[in-house]
């Protein structure tokens, strides 16, 4: 036989298609299944950013036993609606609460698969947008499917094939219409205000399949989802459209080299950067929890972020690869401040979560602004994120008009804290759990001020814009010189004592701190990372208190520290990688002109907490808030100040990276030499060019840009050390600079 030249590249090609998985095929849902200490990742299944998710209900992927089977679930890891099991025996009083052991499980981002173990029943499942598909095989031929509310509710048989209703949670409903592929009779039964079904197939048969829509609308409006996005039966046919839209959505972001388990682990990561927000339009129109009203909208409506997780590299993730839906969702934030008066934080399908701390829409919608995303109202959402700095309270999962504290705020610049044992004499306060988290309000207020006064300054209110940039400067005044730390400080100006740094504050240290100690909030000045070295004495003086960190001992037992600090998980030193303020840190060195030492911590951090393991990720996911962090990481570059278009370089995992931007260009990093010892950047090129910087433009990479790094295991110290090229952050720093 003759083999052409032509011939070998057909054949090579074919080769290369066989041995490189579909990038959809190296996720693992499972990675992260067991919690450190808080919440597990859940092994959801959907599309990507999609109304209806699925996952098993149990505790974790450790848990030999199922609950059941949601139909959707109501948020990210807040709850499940609808509950559904096979069966093959009559149901009594206790099949409704009995768990199911399982095995054979397989799980995919576009499909599950279990098989129960006392009846060998095989539950299949693969998602559309709005709507489910399950699959049951009976291997006795004796179907029957049990249909359950969770919460109140009314569910009821429909015709020869069909079941409908709605269940009531967190003041709104959600609406169910399904269909089954035979013929089925319904036997209803109640649980007080729990409706529950007993569905059989009227005639013998393995296979039952089940199709329905999730509506929050009506069940008509279920009924119109489930006819558009299941049109007909055929369950092999939906679950390679949802593996299509997945492969289609990670496909964007192509790597290279690395090792099969950092690959699984990375597109791991993207995948659950696809998880929130959802839109939950239907046919034009939605239903929104924010004033209880049926709105008709041309654009897509979001739901579900958690802003306090996401805004720091979640969102700024979604701005390189998908600009116009993160457009999508800022609109959809400023209509629900017209829906509801108030900018969110936590903006759930059923309203305000009002959780955490901070005012973080200012600075996700400063972050697109300055990277040129601009299809959202930025008037309305300015007099959104004004109006809570300026009249809501700034209290932790509070939702409330400014109470004397944040009048006291206003006047002096910080918020004022309690010693030890001194009772709490503000009423809105909550005195079991969060208490005031006085020093990180501080803080986090000083950081959004800076974005909010930027944001009236692209508006042109100059006189808003001073007054917000001055509060901005309030981080200060919580930074004691003499111990070194953020420290909180009383109503008459005098610092708490004691205080231990590393462990003051009550459970969670939620009475000064949130989630994590002062040695976390030491760093957490976004904005003016040089006003902070000065307080420190300097960028040398910064750079040793930086290097201690990482080295200094939590000083007592783990199990005591844990008892405190349950967020702060993933820990090297004083340093927590399992919680997101501690996330920009590692990068801090590239503004202390020492960015060999963020090349050598990020890898040190992605290979020792991030691996393809049921314990791989070391804190709570959040949706993306902590995966994102992995995914920039490991390509290789960090959006280290949200409101600054820049990225700033660490060591990239892989030795070529390609990801296909919206308007056709795209953006590459080719490593060479790169290995697991050659983690150090020796020399850097921007499209040929080369450079002395670290970092580069949005605007850069929106033009196309080919970012080539010579990698080694010896770090080059120079590189990136000259003050003229340090990635610049102050506070008079003007980000439109950038973006020229």
């Amino acid at each position: 036989m003759k083999i052409t030249r032509i011939g070998l590249l057909i054949c090579g090609a074919w080769l290369t298609a066989v041995q490189s998985p579909a990038q959809v095929e190296y996720v693992d849902p499972n990675i992260g299944g067991v919690g450190y200490l808080l919440e597990p990742t859940r092994p959801t299944v959907s599309l990507p950013n999609s109304m209806l998710r699925f996952y098993p209900a149990r505790r974790d992927v450790l848990d030999d036993q199922i609950h059941s089977f949601p139909l959707t679930i109501i948020s990210h890891r807040l709850g499940e609606l609808f509950w559904l099991m096979p069966s093959d025996a009559e149901p009594d009083a206790d099949t409704w609460h009995r768990r199911a052991a399982y095995d054979q499980e397989k799980t995919m981002p576009y499909y599950y698969s279990t098989r129960l173990d006392s009846s060998l029943i095989q539950v299949e499942f693969t998602p559309a947008a709005r709507c489910g598909y399950f699959r049951f095989t009976f291997p006795a031929g004796k179907p029957l499917v049990l249909l359950a509310n969770r919460g109140d509710g009314e569910l009821a048989g429909q015709g020869a094939n069909a079941v409908a209703g709605s269940e009531q949670f967190q003041g709104m409903k959600a609406y169910v219409y399904g269909e089954f592929s035979s013929p089925v009779s319904v036997a209803d039964s109640r649980d007080g205000a729990k409706s529950r079904l007993a569905i059989r197939a009227r005639a013998p048969g393995k296979v039952l399949e089940f199709r329905y829509g999730i509506s929050y609308i009506s069940i008509d409006q279920a009924r119109n989802n489930l006819r558009r996005e299941i049109p007909a039966w055929g369950f092999e046919t939906i679950k390679r459209q949802a593996r299509d839209a997945w492969n289609q959505k990670l496909g964007q972001v192509k790597v290279e080299g690395g090792t099969p388990d950092q690959r699984r682990v990375f597109y791991t990561a993207l995948y659950r950067c696809y998880e929130r927000m959802v839109n939950i339009t239907e046919d034009g129109q939605y239903y929104s929890g924010f004033d209880h009203k049926v709105h008709q909208d041309a654009r897509p409506f979001y739901v579900d972020n958690w802003l306090w997780d996401t805004y720091r590299a979640l969102e700024p993730l979604q701005m390189l690869l998908n600009p116009e839906q993160e457009a999508d969702k800022i609109q959809s934030y400023v209509r629900m401040y017209e829906q509801s008066g108030w900018m969110p934080s936590f903006a759930l399908v059923w309203g305000d979560w009002h959780a955490m701390t901070g005012n973080h829409a200012a600075a996700w919608m400063a972050d697109a602004w300055f990277k040129g995303i601009r299809n959202f109202d930025l008037k309305t959402g300015y007099e959104g994120v004004r109006k809570n700095a300026l009249e809501s309270t700034m209290l932790p999962w509070r939702k409330a008009p400014k109470c004397p504290l944040d009048d006291f705020y206003a006047e002096h610049g910080y918020y004022p804290a309690l010693h030890p044992g001194e009772p709490e004499t503000i009423s809105l306060v909550d005195t079991n759990w969060e208490k005031r988290q006085a020093v990180a309000l501080t803080l986090d207020q000083s950081y959004d001020d800076w974005c909010t006064a930027h944001l009236a300054r692209e508006l042109g209110k100059s006189a808003d814009s001073d007054f917000f940039m001055k509060r901005a400067e309030n981080y200060k005044n919580v930074y004691r010189s003499d111990k070194g730390f953020m420290w909180p400080k009383d109503a008459q100006g005098n610092w708490i004592e004691p205080f231990d740094p590393k462990f003051s504050g009550g459970p969670g240290a939620r009475d000064y701190f949130t989630e994590n100690n002062a040695y976390t909030y030491n760093w957490d000045v976004q904005h003016d990372y040089n006003g902070l070295f000065d307080l420190m004495g300097g960028r040398r003086a910064a750079e040793a208190k930086l290097d201690q960190l990482f080295r200094e001992d939590i000083g007592r037992p783990r199990y005591t520290f844990y008892s405190v600090f349950m967020d702060s998980t993933g820990m090297v030193g004083q340093f927590s990688m399992g919680n997101e303020p501690s996330m920009a840190i590692p990068y801090i060195y590239n503004h202390l002109g020492a960015p060999w030492k963020t090349q050598k911590r990020v890898r040190q951090l992605l290979e020792s907490w991030f691996t393809d393991t049921i314990m791989g990720i070391p804190g709570d996911e959040d949706g993306g808030g902590m995966c994102a962090f992995v995914v920039c990481s490991m390509m290789g570059f960090y959006p280290m100040v949200p409101g600054i278009p820049r990225y700033e370089l660490g060591s990239p995992v892989f030795d070529r990276v390609t990801i296909r931007l919206h308007n056709g260009k795209t953006l590459q990093l080719v490593c060479k030499n790169n290995s697991r010892d050659n983690k150090y950047i020796r020399s850097v090129r921007f499209n040929g060019k080369p450079q002395n910087r670290i970092w580069f433009r949005h605007v850069d990479v929106l033009q196309g840009l080919k970012v080539e790094l010579d990698m080694s295991d010896t770090p080059n110290t120079s590189l990136g050390s000259e003050a003229a090229e340090l990635p610049q952050s102050s506070i008079t720093f003007d980000p439109r600079t950038l973006a020229q």
